[in-house]
């Protein structure tokens, strides 16, 4: 990849694994200096933010911040400075039907994965309007195209988020800065792969079984989405072939939105 996004300043939340540090990774790649989020501590992620320094020759920082709290993200946001990019990729996520969904549990899939997009770009946008430029690319989900049970705040978060999405790309659509959603469908992250395991020690089966139950009804490919590839559709919408994507909602989902 070329050092297009030379001289560009990137902000990723949920940066210090999965689909998250997979985008940090394609970014800096392409010569952006990365800030990165997590809740993990600084001395947690100080080895993340080394390796990626030493290996891409990019400055790289960490903040952490409760995304459900908006002054910690503006406390954040003051503390990285100027964001030229900014990927919106931390998400909250809870299990069960309606009626037995606790509502501080609600309240968090509304907060860190609603609420906490709209204040990053509210406060990134002024900046990005200032310097002509601006990329903003909002991690939705193919539960953003799709309803499904047991996951009410994760299916409505998602969704609003290719609203929001939609509303900025119109608002800046003369300004040089573009937004746009990835939808992605099922990725092997910790999260999922922890799943998989647990489910090949509940039942005796061997991995290939266990992700194929896994995946079933879902990406018709019959595979996981690689998070090196979300990654690239990022670093590409970023770059310069992405200038006039804007208002976009790509689905990466192995074809589950076109069944």
């Amino acid at each position: 990849m070329t050092q297009n996004l030379r001289g560009r300043v990137a902000l990723v939340t949920g940066s210090t694994g999965g689909i998250g540090l997979a985008v940090a990774e394609a970014l800096a790649e392409a010569g952006a200096a990365l800030v990165l989020h997590g809740l993990a501590t600084p001395a947690e992620a100080a080895p993340v933010v080394a390796d990626l320094a030493s290996r891409h020759g990019v400055a790289v920082r960490y903040q952490p911040a409760e995304l459900a709290d908006p002054a910690a993200i503006g406390a954040m946001m003051a503390a990285a400075g100027p964001i030229d990019i900014l990927v919106n990729n931390a998400a909250s996520r809870h299990f069960g039907p309606v009626e037995a969904t606790v509502p501080a549990d609600w309240d968090q899939d509304l907060a860190v994965n609603l609420s906490a997009a709209f204040h990053l770009i509210r406060l990134a946008l002024p900046g990005m309007r200032q310097r002509g430029w601006g990329r903003i690319v909002n991690m939705a989900s193919i539960y953003g195209l799709v309803g499904a049970p047991g996951r009410i705040g994760y299916v409505t978060t998602k969704t609003a988020l290719i609203g929001l999405t939609r509303g900025v790309a119109l608002e800046t659509a003369e300004s040089g800065i573009t937004c746009n959603a990835l939808c992605p469908g099922s990725t092997l992250t910790p999260n999922i792969d922890g799943r998989i395991r647990a489910a090949m020690a509940a039942e005796g089966t061997d991995r290939a079984t266990a992700e194929a139950r896994f995946l079933a009804g879902k990406q018709p490919t019959g595979r996981f989405v690689e998070a090196t590839a979300i990654a690239a559709m990022v670093a590409l919408l970023c770059g310069p072939a992405g200038r006039d994507i804007t208002g976009a909602v790509l689905p990466m989902d192995g074809g589950w939105s076109a069944a």
